[in-house]
């Protein structure tokens, strides 16, 4: 009764392995996007910034050298909006090919004769190893994206060299189908135009997500029977 349960035990064991490669919130999900700014965060690192420099007052005045005249109307503190335009047309076509063979051949011989006192032993011994590893792979990638529309992002936080943080989202249903827009990362107060708007190839950090959930999405996607074997499977 033993033997069984150790057998099985063994065929087994690989699967738990391998599911344990995978976070088990996304088998159902798919990967997340990682935090704003993990990027330039060490593990025990802050965030490389320098500090800001404060604004001197004039002597006697109560006018403050950093104060604008007229109302700026681009995003600069913590709450204010500005509009993120994403315009991306993305091509790319990549070819790459590996042919790899190696052979290799081991001959050994041993050959003796000894003659004692009358006695003669004759022995030969003969060993051979032949090699022979070959690999061959083929993959090739083309693709193509145009991608054009614009969305009000929030400024979540000011670093102390003046960089914001921004983080936006937008959602909008289609009959049964929820399409969902999320983008974040980190702006420099110059980049942003007169307009309050600033193009994505200006952040810093960029993450851009555009994908949606309901009926149509449920059914271009496998069921998650077959994504749980999928991420379990060794072979």
């Amino acid at each position: 009764m033993k033997k069984p349960i150790l057998i099985l035990s063994l065929v087994l064991s690989p699967l738990f392995l391998a599911g344990c490669s995978h976070d088990p919130a996304e088998i159902l999900t798919g990967p997340k996007l990682s935090p704003v700014g993990s990027g330039l965060r060490a593990p025990a690192d802050p965030i490389p910034v320098t500090p800001r420099m404060r604004t001197p007052v004039s002597y006697r005045s109560t006018w403050d050298d950093g104060t604008d005249l007229y109302r700026d109307p681009r995003a600069r503190r913590v709450g204010d909006v500005v509009t993120v335009i994403i315009s991306m047309q993305d091509k790319a076509k990549l070819d790459n090919k590996t042919d790899r063979s190696r052979d290799s051949q081991i001959q050994f011989g041993l050959n003796w004769l000894m003659d004692v006192a009358g006695w003669q032993d004759k022995g030969q011994t003969n060993a051979n190893l032949n090699t022979n590893t070959q690999i061959k792979g083929n993959g090739q990638i083309d693709r193509s994206e145009d991608i054009k529309l614009s969305i009000a992002a929030v400024v979540t936080d000011v670093l102390p060299n003046g960089n914001m943080m921004i983080s936006g989202s937008q959602e909008f249903g289609i009959n049964t189908e929820m399409r969902v827009l999320n983008v974040g990362g980190i702006v420099r107060p110059r980049d942003i135009s007169r307009t309050n708007t600033i193009s994505y190839e200006k952040i810093a950090e960029a993450r851009v997500s555009y994908g949606g959930r309901g009926n149509l999405s449920d059914v271009q996607q496998p069921g998650w029977g077959h994504r749980i074997y999928d991420a379990v499977a060794p072979f």
